[in-house]
């Protein structure tokens, strides 16, 4: 019960029905004292509403009233009065009409049947992204091979800027990180060729661990999560500034204008970067071999040339240029589907990550079958 003259009571008639009473002013400044009771009391829609000590009563009462009964949530049922009251049934006639009606609850399927739903949701997704990556490749051959015809349409500046941004600046941090991961592989392989009495092939370990796998799978892992995040953003901020549709109007293609540079930069680029990680890898397994297991760089240098083959080292650049086909074109695939707002730019910048580094540790397993299948 309210302290003032805005008050209700919930009672029980004989035939068992609920009977809401309601009296005192219901008014915008008065039912704030009974909102909060009124709402926590369960009132059956077919309960009788008593109006006989309701004095003035505006919208705002009418709607609490109205939705204690349920009205506002699909209930539609007329409500049975007792008492009279010159405007309560035609306020909450209007208040009815004009509240919109509550959606309906959403089923909830069982817990077996929502991991199908979400299971298959993310299939057709998948297979929808894959179809889309498609396209945008072959829209992309497209475009070079209009530019090898003409290659006087290749923008020549644009081409040496991105080289700078995605080659010379990343330089320091993929030779870096190889370097670690090298001195990682030699330490590894002390210990362990240690309790064979094989230290020395720690030699072969480093060399063809670098040259075959680690040196073009962490430069393209580094790409993919340097080079393509920027890809997708720089083009997905001109997506939603329309600078593209500007583009499009004074007869520019985006294709040849952001997408081809940006591709031949990452062809050229990408070869030189896993070249340098490779060798960065080579001297931080050098300095742990020279560290831990006494052995001199000349000897270590003497060892690689006998026993690696430079076979190991094709094998290892043959996937640097698919490897930079695939983080330019997710790239500037995901900065082209930009809309006009910055989530969708958060969201495509991060799909553009996830998907390269995806596609960069399944197409390396696809080679490693391969080099399987032709015993290189």
């Amino acid at each position: 019960m309210a302290i003032n003259s805005t008050r209700f009571q919930v009672e029980v008639a004989p035939d068992g029905r609920q009977v809401l009473l309601v009296a005192g002013d219901w008014t915008v400044w008065t039912v704030a004292s009974v909102e909060e009771g009124l709402r926590n009391t369960r009132i059956s829609p077919e309960a009788v509403l008593d109006v006989s000590g309701l004095q003035r009563i505006d919208t705002s009462g009418a709607y609490l009233i109205d939705r204690a009964f349920g009205a506002l949530d699909g209930v539609d049922d007329p409500i049975e009065m007792r008492g009279d009251h010159p405007t309560i049934e035609r306020l909450m006639g209007k208040v009815r009409k004009a509240s919109p009606a509550a959606p309906p609850d959403p089923i909830r399927q069982p817990g077996l049947i929502a991991l199908l739903d979400r299971a298959g949701r993310g299939a057709v997704n998948a297979w929808e992204e894959f179809l889309g990556l498609l396209s945008f490749i072959g829209e992309t051959m497209a475009t070079l091979g209009r530019l090898a015809v003409n290659p006087r349409r290749i923008r020549i500046r644009s081409v040496v800027a991105i080289m700078e941004e995605v080659g010379l600046d990343a330089l320091p941090i993929v030779c870096f990180l190889s370097f670690f991961i090298g001195l990682v592989i030699a330490f590894i392989g002390a210990n362990l060729l240690a309790m064979f009495n094989a230290s020395v092939f720690t030699v072969e370990l480093v060399g063809i661990g670098m040259m075959r796998e680690f040196g073009a799978v962490l430069t393209a892992i580094l790409l993919a999560g340097r080079t393509d995040s920027a890809f997708t953003a720089q083009i997905g901020a001109m997506k939603m500034r329309q600078e593209i549709d500007a583009m499009r109007t004074i007869g520019l293609d985006p294709m040849e204008a952001l997408v081809a540079p940006r591709l031949i930069a990452l062809l050229i680029m990408t070869p030189l970067l896993t070249f340098a990680a490779t060798i960065a890898g080579i001297g931080g397994g050098m300095m742990a071999a020279w560290g831990a297991m006494d052995i001199s760089p000349a000897m270590f240098i003497t060892r690689f040339q006998e026993v690696i083959v430079p076979m190991n080292f094709w094998v290892g650049m043959i996937k640097a240029p698919v490897f930079a086909l695939v983080i330019a074109m997710v790239g500037c695939r995901q900065g082209m589907l930009v809309e006009e707002d910055v989530v969708s730019l958060g969201r495509r910048t991060t799909s553009a990550v996830v998907q390269a580094i995806f596609l960069v540790i399944a197409i390396d397993a696809m080679f490693a079958i391969l080099y399987y299948q032709l015993n290189i």
